[in-house]
Parts: C-alpha cells; sequence; structure tokens
C-alpha cells in the first residue's frame, strides 16, 4: 500500500491545468481502487480495462498494487493520455498499459474494468453499450465518482446493458457502482444524428460529445454573427470544435475556405468527421485531435473561432479558456481574427485583447458576449 500512496502522490495533471484547487487524483479515484481490488488480484494480465481515468490514478494505482500488466486503457480527453504517459515514464511504469479507443480492442476478454462515471448519461450510455458488446461474460464493472455528480438516472442506464447493478458503500464523498450480468446489446445507439436548421444539415454526435447533436446556446449566438467574420479568410480552425456546427457552418457558407476543427476529446473528433461527411465537406474540413491548437504552426489561420470552457473537471477555473487564447495569439496571422463567445460574468475581453490583439465586443444577450480580435503586427512580434 506505501507503494500506491508513493504513486498517487507523485501524479501530475500536466499537459492540463495545474492549480492549487486543482488534483491529479481524487477520494473516488482511492475508493475505485480499494474496491476492486480482490477482482483486480483474481484478474490475469490483460484482463483488465480502464475507463476515463483522469491522469493515471486507476491505471498506475492498479499496476502499482497488483503488479499488473497488459492494462488496456481509454481516455476521452488528449490531455488525460498525455499526462497518464507523462506519469507512467516518472514512476517507470511505461510498459504495463496501452491505449485504445472505446472498442474491441479495448474491452475483447477484459473480465474487471475500472471506470469514472462520465457526467453526460449519452456517454455512459455508450460506454455501457460497448462494454457489455464485447467483455467477457462474467465481467464486473466498477464505476465510480464524486456523490455530488451521481445521480439515480446512472443507475437506470446503466441497467439497460447489465442486469446487476448496485451501489457501494460511499466513503469520502464518493460512490462504487458495482456491475454486472452484461446483456445483449443488439445494435449500437450510437453515434446520433439530428437535423439543426441553423446549419441546414445534420449533426452527428457519439456520446461523450459535448451537446450531443443539439445546437448549444453559446454556439447558436456566435452562428448569428458568422456573415461578418473575416470575408477574405482562407484558412480557418474551430477550436474546440465538439460536433463540428461551426465548422460545417463556416464550410458551407464559403467554399473557398480550409477548416480544421481542433479538439482534445475522441468523442468530439469522431463526432465533428461524420458531422463533415454528412454535410458533403469532408473535402474541405479537416478534424485533429490536439490540445489547444498546440500542433498548429505559428502564423499559420487567418480566422479562429472558439467558444471556450469555464470548469476544468468539476471546478470552475478559466486556466483552459486562457490556454487557447494563448495559442491562438500564437497561430493567428497579421490582422487575424479570434471570434469568441463566453459567458459575460467572465469577462474575457481584456485577457483576449492582451493575449491576441485588439478586441471589440460585437454582441452581448442576456447570457453571453461575442468579442471579435485582430492580430496585428505589433502582437506578433512582441
Amino acid at each position: 500500500m506505501d507503494r500506491v500512496e508513493d504513486v498517487l502522490t507523485r501524479l501530475r495533471r500536466y499537459p492540463d491545468v495545474e492549480a492549487p484547487n486543482l488534483y491529479a487524483v481524487d477520494a473516488a479515484d482511492r475508493l475505485l481502487l480499494d474496491t476492486a481490488a480482490d477482482a483486480m488480484a483474481a484478474a490475469g494480465s490483460g484482463e483488465v480495462a480502464v475507463i476515463g481515468d483522469a491522469y493515471g490514478a486507476l491505471t498506475l494505482g492498479a499496476a502499482a498494487r497488483h503488479d499488473l500488466t497488459g492494462l488496456r486503457v481509454h481516455q476521452d480527453l488528449l490531455t488525460g493520455e498525455l499526462a497518464l504517459a507523462g506519469n507512467a515514464k516518472t514512476l517507470g511504469l511505461t510498459d504495463r498499459y496501452t491505449a485504445h479507443g472505446l472498442d474491441a480492442g479495448l474491452l475483447t476478454g477484459a473480465r474487471v474494468v475500472l471506470m469514472r462515471l462520465p457526467r453526460m448519461l449519452s456517454g455512459l450510455a455508450e460506454t455501457a453499450e460497448a462494454i457489455a458488446r464485447y467483455a467477457a461474460g462474467d465481467v464486473v464493472v466498477f464505476a465510480g465518482g464524486r456523490d455530488k455528480y451521481l445521480t439515480p438516472a446512472m443507475n437506470e442506464v446503466l441497467a439497460e446493458s447489465f442486469g446487476q447493478v448496485r451501489a457501494g458503500r460511499g466513503r469520502q464523498k464518493s460512490r462504487v457502482l458495482v456491475v454486472g450480468e452484461p446483456l445483449p446489446v443488439g445494435e449500437s445507439r450510437f453515434p446520433v444524428t439530428e437535423r439543426i436548421a441553423e446549419i441546414e444539415g445534420d449533426v452527428v454526435a457519439h456520446g461523450a460529445a459535448f451537446s450531443g447533436p443539439r445546437l448549444d446556446i453559446g454556439t447558436r449566438f456566435l452562428l448569428e454573427h458568422l456573415d461578418r467574420m473575416k470575408p477574405d479568410a482562407r484558412e480557418a480552425i474551430d477550436l474546440g470544435c465538439g460536433t463540428g456546427i461551426l465548422a460545417v457552418a463556416l464550410a458551407k457558407s464559403r467554399p473557398h475556405l480550409r477548416v480544421t476543427g481542433t479538439d482534445q476529446s475522441a468523442a468530439a473528433v469522431a463526432s465533428a468527421r461524420a458531422t463533415a461527411a454528412a454535410n458533403g465537406v469532408a473535402d474541405r474540413v479537416t478534424v485533429v485531435r490536439d490540445d489547444a491548437m498546440s500542433a498548429a504552426a505559428d502564423n499559420s489561420a487567418d480566422l479562429v473561432l472558439c467558444n471556450p470552457p469555464f470548469h476544468v473537471g468539476a471546478a470552475v477555473h478559466t486556466g483552459s479558456a486562457i490556454k487557447m487564447f494563448a495559442e491562438t495569439g500564437r497561430v493567428l496571422r497579421p490582422g487575424g481574427e479570434l471570434w469568441t463567445v463566453y459567458n459575460s460574468h467572465l469577462n474575457y475581453r481584456g485577457v483576449v485583447e492582451r493575449m491576441v490583439g485588439h478586441t471589440d465586443v460585437i454582441g452581448r444577450n442576456q447570457k453571453f458576449t461575442v468579442t471579435r480580435s485582430v492580430r496585428g503586427l505589433r502582437d506578433v512580434q512582441r
């Protein structure tokens, strides 16, 4: 146990935002490892899968506690994958796991699954279906989270794919659901497709994609200003593209424009690619999984659109948005524009002006503000 605690206390969130109120491991991770201890001790190499491990606590904790090898891991967020890889290297545990999509490669033959419960019920439904479809018939799923995010609806969603769902005893405001007896699940319900009038086309969404196939109200407000966005742009980036609504709307309205959608969520990237294909613009919309445009070249875009998050995990924190703005300042060409929509109470205008360039408020309603920032030559040189 000393070895496990040593592993957990050395974990970092990097390259995700790091701050005194943000942690790489929490009580739910520790409770999951304890609750599943007997099952993992009885499992053989390659029989344990981990889903939704934020920064490596479950994967590396299991490896250290039970000397497990062949762990198979799926993390939707790229920052989680990179953090796990960095932590594993620091701890000398890089040979204990492999990364996978939410697919047969992750789950075939798995007898134990450790999982952090996702916030979105659709994401939980798609994950539960995948486990029931591919894992061993005697699989036991240990699905945990913080009490404040658990709802009875999660039990109901799990019961659609499993015959047994029971709640374990809570500890430190955390709880684990123990799930077994997979049911026949038939054809997958995901991704789902919905017609969106604002883009005169279909939106395709996997379960973990933010807002699902719907148009969130911030994106809707930004879409109202589409015609005013840099008319001579040739290269545009939809930063944090989600299901690809903004990228597709741009591409459909401007046949000369090439658009890159970028998101760190694997579910979002798969959704945006499918949305582009469904709307006949896959030849001009490229979607990449990236952390805040870190792979984009300096001075490579004329136009960036962004609907930034203001939560980092459970905490209200603007670090992720600031990271996005900093990268935008690097990627935009002189004269390039950043169009941002954000919750008005966050008052990002000063931050964006400092990191990108001169910023004007273009629109404001009861909840959101839309700004346009222009990258000047002085901004490029400083």
